[in-house]
């Protein structure tokens, strides 16, 4: 819980419905300033080993052609920080004038080396002036001031080295790395994260050294989201600068869950006018990682103007904790249930049994019984036209209303109305019946007939450009006026690329669940161009359904599959995390809500595991350590081995089951 003396106002973003960017103070790193009024920056960090010079220069350019600005490089001790001059100075001789950043962790003597070398230096507060050994430690007011002394002693050089040789700084915390000394007096929380960045940064503006950007990484987007906006009010409250931000999620893994993971984190921020900087951090090559970092900040270089929405007067919401928003149950939607998802079928004719295998359903005639995975969507919405055969026990159809009205006898089929419908009718579904509303149409009159009818979902949709904030602003609406019936956001974006399509809705769905807002998520195919195969068109339905359920999980508020906690590859990285990710996965995929973390070296171990059930971490070449949460079970495995034994200890504690087969 946060101590309520922290924050004495709700204050983070310029606005809560128009988009306005925060502006910050501008720090130059080499000649690519950040902040103020400059773009967004994208950046990466390398995977090969620091000490390959030529291999590093190589993968440096790829990044730079890819799209990075700016380019960090891990310097684990000195060797590696005094190789930067090198990798530098090649990368200078080939005309390359990109910005690099040296990356550290535990080693402050590298750090003043390597801020005599590149253009800017990364410091973790959990860790440069501290060891992390899982300790609680009691300390009294006196006590804990004399650590903050130590860390000031151990912190100043560098401070005065970055001065002397212009050299930016980011002070990145880490949810997962964050000191005994912070976690003793703060606890594992968003609270903890934002005083271990302002414990350095008090120091720096003592020192009057103001080249500084700042981060607050976590792996669970819920922490990371009010981690930033905490720092950012804190800053203002402090009365201490505005300095740009880095975005990040940490261990967002690869592939599409990778990127809905970042984008449910980093897209909220940006939505909310924060970042100056983002690097989406997945497991997989780091030239593939500027192009999607570039897709979530290219949609906010045209984001004005936008069709105007009411202000807010106060946020009725709390932006620094989560809680979900309280409404009804209505059968299994709202109250205490999960987000549920709604797949929309309306531009498809079904009529076969297998059509359903792509919402997760799977008929199996032999027994003539169905069968749902972890996907299998919770309702239909087939429009006009009504599905001719039984569906799967418990899977509800949902039909526009004058379609339902020929079929009302069914009780699984539910009636979706227009506001106009619903006023004028008194026909109902006895249990459950849907609206499509707008936020223009949640009048008074409207919301007071909300009130009496415990029966009511509705179905909120937008063709807003700025579509999240309209969307919280119409439940800012509905909390206002106490009216508790729940929300299914609707969401549909047309012809997208991949990334686009995950990136888009992930932002404007999960950022409203992170949030606490909205009762289910519902990808409209109403906008699509006709495919004249159906074939074609169940592939969108199942593209559609599965990124609708990775929303839910990265916005932690649905759990249906296996989360893989896995870092991007780094200098450090002491197995192919790549392929080793990918083994786990095809061993586990089958775990549903079981939490794995991958991580490549101790630097990333246990700490950045924060919620991760179980961890496989690189301890030496060829040498896994496996965890149970953060306690270590087995060290030194050796790695052909150690999927096995990561198998064996799941099954131990009963989390395992066989993969079914076929």
């Amino acid at each position: 819980m946060l101590d309520s003396t922290f924050i004495k106002t709700k204050k983070y973003c310029n606005s809560l419905v128009s988009y306005s960017r925060r502006i910050t103070r501008e720090v130059k790193i080499g000649d690519l300033p950040m902040g103020a009024h400059n773009p967004i920056r994208v950046q990466s960090m390398t995977t090969v080993d620091t000490m390959d010079t030529m291999g590093s220069v190589e993968q440096v350019i790829r990044m730079v052609e890819a799209g990075c600005e700016y380019v960090r490089i891990t310097a684990p001790s000195i060797k590696e920080a005094q190789n930067l001059e090198n990798i530098k100075k090649e990368l200078r001789s080939r005309g390359y004038s990109v910005p690099l950043i040296a990356d550290i962790h535990f080693t402050p003597n590298a750090a003043e080396l390597a801020a005599r070398i590149v253009e800017k230096v990364r410091v973790n507060p959990g860790n440069y002036a501290d060891k992390k050994k899982f300790e609680q430690i009691e300390y009294t007011d006196s006590s804990y001031n004399a650590e903050l002394e130590r860390i000031r002693e151990k912190f100043t050089p560098l401070v005065n080295i970055c001065k002397e040789y212009g050299t930016a700084m980011r002070i990145g915390t880490n949810h997962g790395s964050l000191s005994d000394r912070i976690m003793s007096r703060y606890g594992d929380t968003p609270y903890g994260m934002v005083e271990s960045a302002l414990e350095f940064l008090r120091i720096c503006d003592d020192l009057n050294y103001h080249d500084i950007v700042l981060s607050m990484k976590a792996s669970n987007t819920q922490v990371m989201v009010e981690a930033y906006r905490l720092l950012v009010n804190k800053l203002g409250e402090e009365g201490l600068q505005p300095y740009p931000l880095h975005l990040g999620v940490t261990e967002a893994g690869e592939g599409e869950d990778g990127r809905i993971k970042s984008a449910v984190g980093i897209g909220l921020l940006l939505e909310d006018g924060l970042g100056d900087t983002v690097r989406v951090s997945l497991t997989e090559e780091p030239e593939a990682e500027a192009p999607v970092a570039q897709v979530m900040v290219d949609r906010y270089q045209d984001r004005q103007p936008h069709s105007a929405i009411p202000e807010v007067d106060e946020n009725p919401i709390d932006p620094f904790q989560y809680s979900r928003r309280s409404t009804e149950e209505v059968i299994n939607i709202g109250g205490q249930n999960v987000p549920r998802v709604i797949a929309d079928l309306s531009a498809v004719s079904i009529d076969d049994y297998k059509d359903l295998k792509a919402i997760g359903h799977f008929y199996l005639p032999e027994p003539d019984k169905w069968r749902m995975n972890d996907l299998g969507a919770d309702y239909i919405y087939s429009g006009s036209n009504a599905i001719p055969f039984m569906l799967p026990n418990g899977l509800k159809e949902i039909l526009d209303f004058e379609t339902w009205k020929s079929v009302s006898g069914d009780v699984n089929k539910v009636p979706l109305y227009k506001v106009s419908e619903y006023v004028d009718t008194t026909d109902r579904h006895t249990s459950i019946n849907f609206v499509e509303v707008t936020i223009d149409d949640l009048t008074a009159s409207f919301t007071e007939l909300l009130t009496t009818d415990s029966s009511v979902v509705l179905i909120l949709k937008t063709e807003n450009k700025h579509g999240l904030a309209e969307q919280r602003r119409a439940i800012f609406k509905l909390i206002e006026q106490n009216v508790k019936t729940p929300v299914i956001l609707k969401r549909s974006y047309g012809e997208l690329t991949e990334d686009q399509l995950q990136i888009y809705s992930a932002t404007d769905i999960g950022g409203l669940l992170v949030d606490g807002l909205g009762d289910g998520a519902m990808l409209g195919m109403d906008k699509l161009s006709d495919q004249s195969e159906k074939t074609a068109q169940l592939e969108l339905v199942e593209r559609y359904n599965n990124i609708a359920f990775g929303i839910l999980q990265a916005a932690r508020t649905r759990m249906t599959k296996t989360e893989y906690i896995s870092c991007p590859s780094c200098g450090r990285t002491l197995f192919d995390l790549q392929e080793t990710t990918a083994m786990i996965r095809k061993r586990t995929d089958h775990l549903k809500g079981v939490k794995i973390g991958i991580m490549g070296c101790i630097v990333n171990g246990p700490g950045e595991m924060a919620d991760a059930d179980y961890g496989y971490v690189g301890s030496g070449k060829g040498k896994i350590t496996l965890y149970r949460g953060q306690e270590v079970v087995k060290r030194a495995v050796p790695s052909e081995n150690a999927v096995d034994e990561l198998i064996e200890i799941i099954r131990e504690d009963g989390n395992w089951i066989e993969k079914e087969q076929g």
